[in-house]
C-alpha cells in the first residue's frame, strides 16, 4: 500500500509540473492573456518579432508540458526543464527585473521550481 501511495504523489507532482508549462505556454503566451510575457521577450530578444517569438516560446512550453505528462525519459525531461527555467530566469533577472511579477525575487521561485523538478525527475519513482 505504501508504494501505491507514493505513486499517486509522484503522478500528482508530474501533473502539477506539466500544468505549469501548459498554463504558461497556452494562456500567458499563445493566447496573450499576460502581455508582460511579450514585453519580457521584447526586452531580451528585441521588439521586432516579440509577438511571434512569444507565441513560439508558448508552443514550445506546451510541448514540454505534454512531454512531462507523457512520463517518458523523465531524467532527460527534468534536466531540460531545469536548464530552461534557470537560463530564462537568469536572463530575466539581469535584463528585465522590472517586468517580472515579483522582480528579482522571481529567481528564488525559479530555483524552488527547479528543485521540485529535480526531485520529481531524479528522486521519485514514477510509473
Amino acid at each position: 500500500m505504501k508504494g501505491s501511495h507514493s505513486l499517486v504523489w509522484a503522478r500528482l507532482l508530474r501533473f502539477g509540473i506539466a500544468a505549469v508549462w501548459l498554463i504558461n505556454g497556452l494562456l500567458c503566451k499563445v493566447l496573450h492573456l499576460v502581455p508582460r510575457h511579450e514585453a519580457i521577450v521584447a526586452r531580451i530578444l528585441g521588439p521586432t518579432h516579440a509577438g511571434l517569438l512569444t507565441q513560439s516560446i508558448g508552443v514550445a512550453e506546451i510541448a514540454l508540458g505534454l512531454w512531462v505528462l507523457g512520463g517518458r525519459n523523465m531524467k532527460l525531461t527534468a534536466a531540460v526543464q531545469i536548464a530552461l527555467v534557470l537560463v530564462m530566469n537568469v536572463l530575466e533577472f539581469w535584463l528585465a527585473p522590472d517586468l517580472l511579477l515579483w522582480g528579482r525575487l522571481n529567481m528564488g521561485f525559479a530555483a524552488e521550481f527547479a528543485v521540485l523538478v529535480y526531485y520529481q525527475g531524479f528522486i521519485l519513482k514514477s510509473d
